[in-house]
């Protein structure tokens, strides 16, 4: 069997892709940039063209595609030249809406989970809190029951989407005494009395993508709205994750094969004592270093796909994939920053931008500390 296996229709598929970006986002990302949000009618569009709903059932809106279709999607996302808009993409596809996929009640998936893949409705996962981020058992907010509701109080902070977001994918803890076995997750609509946003995050990259601080205080939702069972949303969120880090790998990778590709077309053009930049050994011998470095990421990551479209059980895999493909981008793009030289520096060129945006990939999705627990546990140590 061909490894990986794209074909024709891969190719079909990754050119709309690419296309829309270049297109439609690509044109738009200083403006957005500095507004610190793009326009909602993106998840729209997206959604008419069939990319929020790649591996959910037809019935819903989705196409009912495999991983290596997700995989092509995430790959194009970096031509839009932003890291921004592909992020909360991303947490809109693959961070928030499977696990209503795989646990929602079919009222919960007609109510939010079809008008998401439509692009009607824009989803955040919301997990982690001011004092618990990586630590996800530590949460502090609160779902008590009341009669045929549960009342939510807490906080959370740095959600992708949380400005604008029509529902959260929401973790509380329903009995704060039981530790992680004391959390479960909720579909949460924005439209609920007591739930405000605190605050708009500020951030050093991804600035297209809105962050925000959320607030809780004796937001009522019914009992309905619970995904799954009470009690199991720790065993649902580390689930959840791997998908979440797997789609972390591929971004990266991806991201960063264009830095390099950029950087590139700037070592032919950009002359130094006479002569183009690649004409240099220093400079030749430093792009194989970093093309070894992408296909290295490439290969690892490619190898935890497949496990994963298989049903295999590859938490080590994927988790591996997230540490080597975060590092990658963050040595590659400094190194690409590097070959820049001053013109590095300045926003004009991509590479500065790409530099902000890529410093979030050892720390979003699990830090690259807690993937390397992970890993270590599960070898034994």
């Amino acid at each position: 069997m061909k490894f990986p296996p794209f074909g024709d229709e891969h190719a079909i598929f990754r050119k709309s892709v690419r296309d829309f970006c270049e297109n439609e986002i690509k044109p738009h990302v200083e403006e957005w940039e500095e507004a610190g949000i793009f326009p909602r009618e993106i998840f729209t569009e997206m959604g008419k063209l069939g990319f929020l709903g790649i591996r959910f059932p037809e019935k819903y809106g989705g196409a009912g595609l495999d991983w290596w279709y997700t995989a092509c999607f995430i790959e194009e996302l970096p031509r839009s030249m932003c890291g921004g808009v592909p992020l909360s993409i991303m947490a809109h596809t693959d961070m928030a809406t499977p696990i209503i996929n795989l646990l929602g009640t079919e009222e919960q998936k007609q109510e939010f989970l079809a008008p998401a893949i439509k692009g009607e409705k824009i989803a955040a996962i919301c997990v982690t809190e001011p004092n618990a981020g990586s630590d996800v058992a530590g949460i502090r907010t609160t779902a008590k029951k009341d009669g045929g509701d549960y009342v939510i109080n807490g906080s959370k902070t740095f959600i992708t989407n949380g400005t604008r977001a029509d529902f959260l994918m929401l973790a509380a803890k329903t009995n704060p005494e039981a530790g992680h076995a004391g959390m479960s997750l909720f579909t949460f609509p924005t439209d609920v009395k007591g739930y405000s946003i605190t605050r708009k995050l500020n951030k050093l990259g991804n600035r297209s993508s809105d962050t925000a601080e959320l607030s809780f205080e004796d937001c009522r939702i019914p009992k309905r709205y619970i995904l799954g069972e009470e009690g199991q949303g720790f065993i649902y969120a580390m689930k959840n994750f791997q998908g979440e880090r797997l789609v972390a790998a591929l971004s990266a990778t991806a991201g960063t094969a264009l830095a390099l590709e950029e950087t590139m077309r700037y070592v032919h053009e950009r002359e130094v004592f006479g002569r183009p930049l690649s004409k240099f050994q220093v400079t030749r011998h430093k792009i194989a270093d970093l093309a070894t470095r992408v296909e290295a990421s490439r290969a690892i990551t490619y190898h935890a796909v497949n496990l994963y479209n298989d049903g295999i059980e590859c938490t080590k895999e994927v988790s591996m994939a997230k540490i080597f493909a975060a590092d990658a981008s963050r040595v590659v793009i400094d190194e690409c920053l590097q070959l820049h030289g001053g013109y590095g520096y300045v926003e004009e060129y991509y590479i500065a931008r790409a530099y902000r945006d890529t410093r979030l990939m050892p720390i979003g999705g699990g830090t690259t500390e807690v993937m390397k627990e992970i890993v270590s546990r599960l070898m034994g140590m």
